[in-house]
Formats: C-alpha cells, structure tokens, sequence
C-alpha cells in the first residue's frame, strides 16, 4: 500500500528529477523565489522547501536532544549547519556518530549531517539562530549557562510547551528575562515527534517578536510534507501548547475511566473552552487559540497514543498511583506542573479552569479521578457561550 509519505517523496523526486532517496547536494537558493531544496541521504526525505525566504546563512544551535529537540534539528540539518547539544556526553557522543538518539528515539534515523555535542559553550558560540528544547523546569538554567557564549543579538526560540514554576511565566518571557535585546519566539502546534522524523503530514506555527526570524526558520522547516505558518501572538501560541497538556492529562484520565467517546469530545470541547478564556484574558487572539497552536495541538495531544501527557492520565485514570507513573517516565510529562501554572494564572485573571484544576487535585492533592469526574459532571448548568 502506498502511504501519503512516500507519495509525496516520490513526487517531490520527480519534480526535481530525482529517485526518491538519492542523495543531493543542496541547491544554491534562487535570487528571485529564495526557494532551497535539498534531500536527505539517509532518510530520502525532501526538506527545507521555501518558496519565499531567502534561506539562512550561517548556523542553527539547538539545546535539548529528546525526542522533539532530536527532530526538529534532523530537520534543519540537510538544508542549515545544525549543532545539537545534548547534556549527557554519552548520547552526544552516540549523536555524533551516527548512531541516532537510542534514548528517546530508538530505531529511528536521523539527517547524516547533523552534528552534536555536550558542550554548550561549543554548541552556542557563533550560531545564528538558538531554539530551545529543554523541558520548562531547566529552561532558565540552561539560557543563563549560555549567555556567555551567544553572539548579540541572536534570536532565542522555544520549544518547549509549558510556564516557569512559581513565576508562571511563559518561555518567551523567561528568555527575554535572561537574554534582553533580541528577538524571541516559540515553534509549536501538532507535532508528534515520530510521525514528522519518517515524513508524515503535518503542520506547525512559528510565532515571533521579529517577523524575519519567524520567516527564515519557517523556510528553514517548509517542506513537501510540512507546513509551517507564522505568526505573531506569542501569548495565544504559547498558553495553547502549555494548556493543552493538562487537558491531555484529563483526556487520558477520561480513557482510563472508559468514560467513553462521546464524554471524551465534550471533555477536548470544554478544555479548548478553558484554553480560550485564559489566553484572552492575558492578551492572546482566539483565533489563534482555534488554528495550530490551540486547537491543532489540543487534539493530537488528546487523541493519540503517542502523547505522553496522555498516558500519564491514562494510567492514573485507570486507578496507578500518579507518583509512579511520573517516576517510571524517561520524559516529562508537561501538564503535570503545567496544572498549577494554569489554576494560578486563572484566579489571578478571574478566569474559570474547572478542568485544569481537577488535573490539579489529582496530581497535587491526590483526589481520585472519579471523584474529580464527578464533580466536572455535577457542576450547576448554564449557557455553553458567553
């Protein structure tokens, strides 16, 4: 069966007159479109498409290699010169090598060209670009070791889908915070890590403080099988990838519970209700809130087995205590301290979350999901709008 994949592998070689899979050297940019194609020699996969960016000189750092950071920098290697810095020596080594990120993506190829390493001073010092992919809890730390080495006013990026602990700041926030004066910005949307390596469909969002540096990364990433859109609501992008994961943890809790389909949509509506209302009450579009960045991200991370935000839920729905759930994890799960965030944020706006604050009672204060579901179901009735 031919899959969607290797259908639009195969016409992207045709259109370039290529086999699907041959190597390729990349292609000078074109003075009028800026369009930049090259394909990767191990993966065969036609990358780095932009039809109205002029392509980037220099270099692309990207600190954080688990799966998400791993992918997104075996994207950008075939088309940029791309640096992973991975914290532990042992996988920046195996990076190096060729022998993939057995860690987090286990039997998954990566660009050939990639490079990595565990130095950050190494990693950072004469990039062009700087992307992020740490989780929340070590994102400040990792900004403040490498502001020594970042050129002036390189522009800083996010990855990562969450708020700071006890600040509640977003991660934009946080690096403006750390690194003044230069652009910054977040990638985010439905991005399942494994499906985008092998070259399925997707799209995601780049939001900025700097249209330039939204578009060049946008046609660093565009490709025959990946949208990429810009945008400049950094609020709405961000408080959608981070609200998201909590109710991802109550989708999760909901399937552990056979609560079944149809409570499920309900839950996913309601949650996309909660999303909305916060992200206007600190400045952000709706519509932001209802494209990629909310709603795109909402249902992949509710839905699939692959998120791991839901599986967390899941297994905790299903009567596993939290604690050990978390604890048999070698990622992390966002929405747990996101939870917290987003209830802080809420009373501090006056903004009801009554689904982000059950995720709350059970991570926090050890309430049983059914009870939390109860409660959800009891809650007085009212208008769905306004």
């Amino acid at each position: 069966m031919i899959t969607v994949s290797a259908m639009l592998r195969a016409r992207s070689a045709r259109a370039v007159g290529l086999r699907t899979g041959a190597r390729r050297a990349l292609a000078p940019s074109n003075a009028l479109t800026g369009m930049r194609t090259a394909t990767d020699p191990v993966t065969g996969r036609i990358v780095g498409r932009s039809r109205s960016v002029a392509p980037m000189a220099g270099r692309v750092a990207l600190l954080g290699a688990g799966s998400w950071g791993t992918t997104v920098a075996s994207l950008l290697a075939p088309v940029v010169p791309t640096v992973l810095w991975a914290r532990d020596p042992d996988l920046a080594a195996d990076l190096s090598s060729g022998r993939g990120n057995s860690r987090y993506l286990s039997g998954f190829e990566l660009a050939s060209s990639l490079e990595a390493t565990a130095d950050l001073g190494v990693a950072v010092g004469g990039a062009d670009m700087i992307l992020v992919a740490v989780p929340t809890h070590g994102f400040r730390s990792v900004l403040v070791d490498a502001s020594a080495h970042l050129t002036a006013g390189v522009p800083v990026l996010s990855l990562a889908k969450g708020f700071e602990q006890e600040s509640w700041l977003r991660m934009t926030q946080v690096a403006a915070e750390v690194l003044p004066d230069r652009p910054v910005g977040v990638l985010t949307g439905p991005n399942l890590a494994k499906e985008i390596l092998v070259g399925k469909s997707a799209a995601m969002v780049v939001a900025s403080t700097d249209a330039t540096t939204a578009e060049r990364l946008q046609g660093l990433l565009a490709s025959d099988s990946l949208r990429v859109y810009t945008n400049d609501d950094l609020v709405g992008c961000e408080i959608g990838g981070a609200v998201k994961n909590v109710i991802a943890l109550a989708a999760g809790m909901a399937e552990g519970l056979d609560a079944g389909d149809n409570a499920r949509a309900a839950l996913i509506n309601r949650g996309l209700a909660e999303m909305t209302r916060l992200g206007q009450a600190f400045g952000g579009d709706p519509r932001t809130l209802a494209g990629l960045a909310g709603m795109g991200d909402l249902l992949a991370t509710c839905i699939s087995p692959q998120s791991r935000n839901r599986w967390v839920g899941e297994q905790v729905g299903r009567g596993l205590d939290p604690a050990e759930v978390l604890a048999g994890m070698n990622q992390v799960a966002e929405g747990v301290p996101a939870a917290g965030a987003v209830c802080s944020l809420a009373a501090s706006a006056g903004v009801e979350v009554p689904i982000a604050t059950g995720v709350r009672e059970v991570f926090e204060r050890g309430t049983e999901p059914l009870e939390v579901w109860a409660d959800l179901m009891a809650r007085r009735a009212r208008p769905e709008v306004g």
